[in-house]
């Protein structure tokens, strides 16, 4: 049976961070060979809001190159008096303006407050909408919202891409293909060794990349698994490859199976009841307060300082 080639938004929305996968995938499903389910609905929600805070993070870099490149060629005065700040204060800044001077100054200050004021509404908006994202993610799948290293970002990439019937992929390395963290042999002549995938999802890609990111700097198992795999010889880009795939195997599990997550509802209270500061418990663990105070609120998971936490609350 004869099939008509996709056009390019059908190849566009099957998946475009691989023609070649997407035009096999369209010609399967077009010639009915096609065996796996599709995904469902369920995260219709999920990826509005995603796309939408990210359109809200791409308009505010956009402002704040803008202001950036008016100051390069703006008048003296401005230049030397708000080219020397930087972030939040030179926004506040510009944001206040009132106009005024010859025609040029007037002209130039005024397309500065409206863009530092579009940042600022910007960046309002992505908060609120980050917000209810993580509302969102959190009741779809509260086990992989409390992974360690998974923010309300990464966690609505990985449930757009799996879809809201994550069963389809029948194993975890399914799943790791799909996110393009599949080992790819790259072996030569004595040599032998893996690289990693170009192909997938890249979007799934660099979400597991943030969440590799996240654990080497602060996850104190995954800095051990580093130190020792470095202590063998392999290279940053090896461990980063090999971590991607255990993380994507964890997420998987995450994605199919009902994940508990360890409850912390009774920590503060349990040490607001004995009268200890939040700066008295960081001290006793060697943290700082704010990571206790994300501990308790579920921002942050970490079991092992949760369970140390809860009991020498209860022996305190």
């Amino acid at each position: 049976m004869e099939v008509n080639r996709p056009d390019r938004a059908e190849r566009r929305r099957i998946g475009k961070s691989d023609p070649i996968d997407a035009y096999a995938a369209a010609r399967a499903a077009l010639s009915g060979r096609a065996s796996s389910a599709p995904k469902d609905d369920t995260v219709t929600g999920i990826r509005a809001l995603h796309n939408a805070a990210r359109s809200a993070v791409k308009a505010r870099t956009a402002a704040l190159n803008q202001i950036g490149h008016i100051l390069i060629s703006a008048p003296e005065a401005i230049r030397a008096k708000y080219g020397p700040l930087k972030g939040t204060a030179r926004t506040d800044a510009l944001a206040r303006l009132r106009p005024s001077g010859d025609p040029v100054h007037t002209a130039v200050l005024t397309a500065l407050k409206s863009l530092a004021r579009r940042v600022k509404d910007l960046t309002a908006e992505h908060t609120a909408l980050t917000k209810a994202l993580d509302t969102d993610v959190t009741a779809h799948n509260p086990g992989l919202r409390a992974a360690y290293g998974v923010g309300p970002d990464t966690a609505a990439q990985l449930l757009i891409t799996a879809g809201g019937n994550p069963e389809r992929m029948r194993t975890g390395a399914s799943f790791a293909a799909l996110c393009g963290v599949a080992p790819v042999p790259a072996s030569s002549g004595r040599t032998n060794r893996h690289r990693l995938s170009r192909g997938g999802d890249r979007a799934a890609n660099a979400a597991l990349y943030r969440i590799t990111l996240v654990r080497m700097s602060s996850d104190p198992r995954t800095r051990d698994y580093v130190t020792r795999q470095t202590a063998t010889g392999r290279t940053k880009k090896e461990i980063i490859r090999l971590l991607k795939r255990a993380i994507a195997r964890e997420m998987f599990r995450c994605l199919t199976t009902t994940v508990a997550v360890p409850g912390v509802a009774d920590l503060r209270p349990l040490r607001q009841s004995k009268n200890i500061t939040l700066t008295a418990v960081a001290d006793h663990f060697g943290v700082w307060p704010a990571v206790i105070s994300t501990l308790e609120r579920g921002i942050r998971r970490d079991d092992v300082l949760t369970n140390a936490y809860r009991d020498w609350l209860q022996t305190a």
